[in-house]
This record gives C-alpha cells, sequence and structure tokens, in this order.
C-alpha cells in the first residue's frame, strides 16, 4: 500500500481555559497514515493511526492502543542502577491506554473488520502542570479524524474538578489530590462515550452535573477538531462487508433451530445459562452443517440471534434471563475472617459471582515506591485483582500466566473506590495491601471486589470512614427504547449494550468506570443507572453491615503501630552518623523506627513491649533534662577522670571524680562499677546538651530541697566540673559538662553527637 506523505503543516488552536491547545500535523511522523501533535502549555503528545489490511476476517475488531510514556519528557533518568532504558509502561499509562480505547473503540463501524488498527500515544514533553492524557484523549481524537479510518467522530475529552461544590474545568495537576470528585468524560457532539471518575463520597447529583458540564465543554474541542479535518482530512476506507455466503434455504433453517434453542437456554428457568450451553449449541450446529457453514459463520449467526432474543425479551416482555426484576441484586453471601493468620480476610458472593479479599498490615516504610516520567511517589493503599491467574473461576483449563492488563485495570478501579473512605495517616499509619482472588466469575467481579476489600479491610481492624459497595449495570436498547439493569450476569453483559461500574458509600460515589458499545449514551440513561446503581449498593451495604458493621480488633499477627513527633531539625540526631542511633534503637528493641521529614516518627511491631520500650528511648533521646532532676541509671563506662551514666535511654551525662563521694576519690572503680545502677543528680546543662552529673549515696540519695549534692553546708559552692584546684600543686584536666568522645580514649570534647543532644557518642 503506497502512502501519500504529507508536506504541509497543518496548525489550529484553541483556548483551553486560559491555556493554549495547539494541534499540528504533518511535522512529524510522516509515514503513519495519520499523526497529530497535540500541546497544552508545554506538556506535548504525539499520537500516531497506523493501519495494516487484513487476508481474513478474525473475528473481533483487532484494535490496540498503546500509551508511551518517556523518561526524557520529564527531564529525567530513571532511578535503575542497571536498566536505563524504558521496560514495560507503568501502571499509569497502562489505564491511560485503556481509558482512550474505551472512548474510541465504539465508534468504529461494526463492519471494519478489514484492517488492523494500531494507536499510539507517545508523551515527548511534561511540564508538571498539564495532563499528559488529556492531550492525549484530544490528539487520537484529532489524527482519527485526518486518517482514513472510519470514524464517527470527533471527541471531545473534558476532566471536571469538585471543589466544596465548586466546579473546576481541566484543573492542573498540582490540583487533583484536593479535588472532592476528579471526573473525566469524552463525548461526541449529542452522547457520552466514556466515564471515569474517582470520589470523596460525592453525591450522585453532584456528579451527574459534572457530566453534563464536561459534555459542554467538550463540544468547543469537536468544533476544533473539525475544524482541523476540514484542511487535512484523507479520503476515508470504503468498508466491504464480507459476502453472505450462505444459502437462503440453509440460512432459514438454521435461524429457525438455533432461536427455539437459545430461547430454551436462555429462558428455562429449570437451570441457570451458562457459557458451555452456548458453546454445544455450536458445536451440534457446527456439525450438522459442516458442508454449508464454517464454525465461525455458526458463531456470528448464533450471537446475532441470541442478542436479538435477549433484547426482544427484556424490552417487550420485561424478563430477564433468571427471572429478576430489572433493579434487583442478585442474592448475598458474606463470610469475614476466614483465614486465621491473615490480618483480614473477607468473601463476598453475589449469584455465582465469589471474591475472596485479604487484607494485610504494615508500616509506611513498607510503601510502594512508583517511579515514571513525572518522578518518584509512594502509594500506601495497594490493589491487586486476580482473575486471569484462576482459570478455575470460569471453568477453565489453561496455562498460568502473570496478571494481564484487564487485572491491572480492574485492581486500580476497585484501589479509587475505596481510596476516598481510608482513614489519615495519623489515625491510621499503616501501609495496606488488599488482594482480590476472584473465585468464580459470572460478570462484575471487580465490584465484587471493591465489596470483599470493604470487608476484608474492616476485618482487619482498618477505621474506614464508611463501607463501600460496588455494582455494575448493563443496558438493553433499539432505536426507540432501553432498558437499565443492575447487577447484569456475564451473558446480559455479552449481548448488552453497555457496562456502567460505580461504587460509592451511602453518602456518595468513590469511583465510576463506563464503558459502551453504542456510539454513546444519553443523560437520560447516564441519569438512570446513577439512579439504579445508588439504590443498589445502599442494598449491598446494608446485607455487608449484618456481616461487620464496625473495624475489628487488629489481629495479633499485624503489627502495632504508635507515632510520637520530633522536630525536624532533631531528624538528624535520631538516625545519628551513618544511621547509627535509629538502627541501635531498631537492635535493641527489634521494633521497627520510621521517621517523616515533618518529624513524625513511626514506631512499629508485633510486640507491645518492643515498641514501649523503643518509644521510651526516643522520648528519652528528646527529653529536655533539667538541672537538679535526680535519676537512676546505669555505669555505662569508666574513664580515669569520671563514669558515664545513662540517664535515659540513649542519653548519658559523665560524673567527674570530683562528684562521686564526698571525700577525695582517686580511682572511680573503686566507688562504681560498669553496670551498675546508680542514682545521680543533674548538675549542669551547656549550651550544647552535654550533661553533667553527681552521685547521691546513702541519705544523700532524697532530693536536696536547696539542689545540693551531697548534702554539703549551705554556702558552700557547688562544684560543676573545670578545673579542681589540688592540694600538692598541680592541676587535674576535668570536663564536668561532658563532652567526650568515648571512641578517643582520654581525648578533649569534638563536639558530641550529631544534632547536639545526648553529649556523648559511644
Amino acid at each position: 500500500m503506497t502512502r501519500k506523505i504529507m508536506n504541509k503543516v497543518i496548525t489550529k488552536e484553541l483556548d483551553l481555559n486560559g491555556r493554549k491547545l495547539i494541534l499540528e500535523t504533518g511535522k512529524l511522523a510522516k509515514q503513519a497514515d495519520a499523526s497529530v501533535v497535540a500541546t497544552i502549555g508545554e506538556t506535548i503528545v504525539l499520537c500516531t493511526v497506523s493501519i495494516k489490511p487484513l487476508s481474513e476476517d478474525k473475528g473481533y475488531f483487532p484494535l490496540s492502543v498503546e500509551y508511551v510514556e518517556k523518561y526524557y519528557a520529564g527531564g529525567r533518568i530513571t532511578g535503575q542502577k542497571f536498566i536505563k532504558r524504558e521496560t514495560r509502561p507503568t501502571e499509569e499509562a497502562l489505564l491511560s491506554g485503556r481509558a482512550i480505547d474505551r472512548a474510541i473503540r465504539p465508534l468504529f463501524p461494526k463492519d471494519f473488520n478489514t484492517h488492523e488498527l494500531q494507536i499510539i500515544i507517545t508523551v515527548l514533553s511534561y511540564d508538571g502542570i498539564n495532563e499528559p492524557i488529556l492531550a492525549g484523549f484530544i490528539g487520537v481524537s484529532a489524527a482519527l479524524a485526518i486518517s482514513s479510518v472510519p470514524f464517527y467522530g470527533p471527541i471531545g475529552t473534558v476532566r471536571i474538578g469538585n471543589k466544596d461544590g465548586e466546579f473546576v474545568i481541566n484543573p492542573e495537576i498540582s490540583e487533583l489530590s484536593k479535588l472532592d470528585l476528579n471526573l473525566l468524560v469524552a463525548s461526541t457532539t449529542d452522547k457520552v462515550v466514556m466515564i471515569e471518575a474517582e470520589g470523596k463520597e460525592v453525591a450522585d447529583e453532584m456528579v451527574f452535573e459534572g457530566i453534563k458540564k464536561a459534555h459542554a465543554e467538550a463540544q468547543k474541542q469537536i468544533a476544533l477538531i473539525a475544524d482541523f479535518a476540514k484542511d487535512c482530512a484523507k479520503e476515508k476506507i470504503v468498508i466491504s462487508p464480507l459476502p453472505d455466503t450462505i444459502e437462503s434455504a440453509v440460512l432459514k433453517e438454521v435461524e429457525k433451530e438455533t432461536k427455539t434453542k437459545i430461547e430454551k437456554a436462555l429462558f428455562d428457568k429449570t437451570h441457570a445459562w451458562h457459557e458451555a450451553t452456548g458453546d454445544m449449541i455450536k458445536a451440534e450446529l457446527a456439525t450438522k452443517y459442516a458442508e454449508n457453514l464454517t464454525p465461525d459463520l455458526v458463531s456470528g449467526l448464533f450471537d446475532k440471534i441470541a442478542k436479538k432474543i435477549m433484547e426482544e425479551t427484556i424490552l417487550e416482555k420485561g424478563e430477564r434471563v433468571d427471572g429478576r426484576k430489572m433493579d434487583e441484586v442478585r442474592p448475598i453471601n458474606i463470610e469475614t475472617g476466614l483465614l486465621p493468620r491473615a490480618h483480614g480476610s473477607a468473601v463476598f458472593e453475589r449469584g455465582t459471582t465469589q471474591v475472596l479479599s485479604i487484607a494485610t498490615l504494615g508500616p509506611l516504610s513498607l510503601a510502594q515506591t512508583l517511579e515514571g516520567m513525572t518522578g518518584e511517589s509512594l502509594k500506601t493503599y495497594i490493589h491487586h485483582y486476580n482473575m486471569s491467574i484462576n482459570p478455575f473461576s470460569v471453568g477453565e483449563v489453561k496455562k498460568i500466566g502473570s496478571p494481564n492488563r484487564r487485572d491491572s485495570g480492574h485492581g486500580a478501579l476497585a484501589e479509587k473506590s475505596i481510596d476516598g473512605v481510608l482513614p489519615e495517616k495519623e489515625v491510621f499509619p499503616y501501609a495496606i495491601r488488599v488482594v482480590s482472588e476472584v473465585l468464580a466469575a459470572n460478570a462484575s467481579t471487580s465490584m465484587a471486589s471493591v465489596c470483599a476489600s470493604s470487608l476484608a479491610l474492616l476485618n482487619a481492624g482498618v477505621p474506614l470512614k464508611n463501607p463501600v459497595a460496588g455494582i455494575a449495570l448493563g443496558l438493553l436498547a433499539n432505536d426507540t427504547k432501553f432498558q437499565v439493569i443492575t447487577d447484569m450476569q456475564a451473558v446480559e453483559d455479552f449481548y448488552g449494550k453497555m457496562d456502567f461500574k460505580v461504587s460509592g458509600s451511602v453518602k456518595g460515589i468513590t469511583a465510576i468506570q463506563m464503558d459502551t458499545k453504542l456510539q454513546g449514551l444519553s443523560f437520560e440513561i447516564i441519569e438512570e443507572a446513577l439512579r439504579q446503581g445508588k439504590n443498589a449498593r445502599e442494598f449491598i451495604i446494608g446485607e455487608m453491615q449484618k456481616a461487620i458493621s464496625t473495624p475489628a480488633e487488629i489481629s495479633k499477627y499485624a503489627p502495632k503501630i504508635e507515632l510520637t513527633h520530633i522536630e525536624p531539625e532533631e531528624i538528624g540526631m535520631l538516625i545519628g552518623p551513618g544511621g547509627k542511633n535509629i538502627n541501635g534503637i531498631i537492635g535493641q528493641t527489634g521494633a521497627q523506627v520510621d521517621v517523616e521529614d515533618d518529624g513524625t516518627v513511626m514506631v512499629s511491631s508485633t510486640n507491645a513491649e518492643s515498641i514501649k520500650q523503643a518509644l521510651s528511648m526516643i522520648e528519652g533521646m528528646f527529653k529536655k533534662v533539667q538541672i537538679g532532676e535526680i535519676y537512676e541509671g546505669k555505669v555505662v563506662r569508666i574513664v580515669p577522670f569520671g563514669a558515664f551514666v545513662e540517664i535515659l535511654p540513649g542519653k548519658d551525662g559523665l560524673v567527674h571524680v570530683s562528684q562521686m563521694a564526698p571525700e577525695r576519690v582517686e580511682n572511680p572503680e573503686d566507688v562504681v562499677n560498669e553496670g551498675q545502677v546508680v542514682k545521680v543528680r543533674v548538675t549542669d546543662v551547656d549550651s550544647q546538651g552535654k550533661i553533667a552529673l553527681s552521685m547521691l549515696f546513702g541519705n544523700e540519695q532524697k532530693p536536696d530541697t536547696e539542689g545540693r549534692p551531697f548534702g554539703r553546708a549551705q554556702g558552700e559552692p557547688q562544684r560543676t566540673g573545670g578545673f579542681r584546684p589540688r592540694t600538692g600543686g598541680g592541676e587535674r584536666r576535668g570536663f564536668g559538662s561532658g563532652g567526650f568522645d568515648r571512641n578517643r580514649p582520654g581525648g578533649r570534647d569534638r563536639g558530641g553527637s550529631r544534632g547536639g543532644r545526648g553529649g556523648f557518642n559511644r
């Protein structure tokens, strides 16, 4: 196929809420069927469309959408030591590609199966202000509009934020984490084709208003792309449907026989529909009509008739496959705490869909580090969804590989659904990982994972703001009427027109993911889906609360975490040179100690005594010692000029020989031994925090009301170290305020430990 390469550069611009949107073609990637560079601010994305003719019908639409992030776009070199090239896509890139795929897939003609279509979105520049995915959506829409590919577009895509009841159009990246509602909507001129939302229990009515506002704002982009296409669009490929090779008589006979069997299989109330039922009918027909029909023709005919039967039965007769009402949820079964060693676990079963979710708690140091072109970030709540690696969930036998893109997408959706109700880290300072194992699948597994995860977290003792449930809504429609169905089964999903997943609490929505097989949904359908979704999730939450309504006690196998705070400038002292101090606390107590930049210190262990001991050491390290205070401490080292006594965990003071007894002491070892517990009084704390002590003996161990050591006569000067006159001439060097480096025997003070507190470096 010869491609005509465009040499003329075409550019169009639009004011996108105060920022310039630029669409350009004819400069980059000229060998592609179509390429568009979309620029917002200094964020630049290259969107390409490539096609390849197929020699035969693959039986599905061969579309692939790849979203590619480059480290250079953000001015970064990866932090990996040995690999500097971009490798597998980040989760964010994977999800971005899936979102764009869902928006454009329903807008291609159903008979367009003669070409393989690949769309690649490459982020070339990232300014940290404007979203690359938004530029990607707009660029892909423009590239398809000017390509030779038939496309029922263009589409416009708008992100709507809401903060304190006020809508924000296309907020900057720095604003996203502060929003109560984060809504991404792709629209045509009259319909909505894709919705993604994340919210902090936002009212359904506000979400609906946001969707309508996004649709209205998208019209500016659609007009721009239409104008852009006038100047540079290629001639579209003419679709030639596959010839009908079935003889008329055979076709009528097969159709009649197939319809009867499918009606019986779908709506016979004595048994539940299963995919194997359809496969059995297909196999029988393929054998009977082997001379006239290929297996692919049999399968296509079967699906066509089944879809028609389901639409007629639901829309005209008001009957569903399993006899439920249109807004009725399948029977629910719940069990919590079934895994004794797990920190939290729950099984959620809705109809024949069953999910087991397991929650594991850990210190915040176990948060996941994410790296990409935007830099590094930490994720403290992680959700993993497993279905592809559980082939038994759909009764299949196949090789087990790695989780696929669908698993990642469903896991991310369940993660968003819960994130808005998690407690702040000050209340619950844990890293949390939830794994949802799909044990049996008959549609709506991602929403069952939301329910099971909420239950498992409560079972683990996580104080959720409110429990969250999820539900999937389906749609059957013809040219004149539609019917939204609640909690669809797999067969209703397969032959239906919509998958509208919505999760939330009784207060409001936490997440939405909507895609459709139609060329968009009307506001009437969306409003009805939200209404049924709200009723369904409130019913499910009621069932969940019968199983567990409040957070359980944290498992004895989970780490316990307590917080304390130090000043940010004291962090260096807690850590110590090369981590000496903090590692010493960890080594002595067995507890894990983590410190954040704001001075928050988290101490974790499965042993409560270890936490208590570690907290005592930390608090002792930063306690401000006052002159006159009396402590009971251990002699930790004896030197020729005195003894070091640990008065608080990690904090020592020096008892000079002149302060060891009322009488003169020549050798400190004549008075104390290492490891001996003695009582001491603080006699001085210098400007660097170094501590001088005097020892109490006998009756003098009781505090003196005037703060005098050893009960000296009133008026006698209190000795605090320094140079002490000696009879017989000469003088003895003493350092009553501390200040010796114990690793330098006999040496003078060299500044003490890092941070200036505690005074001594052992």
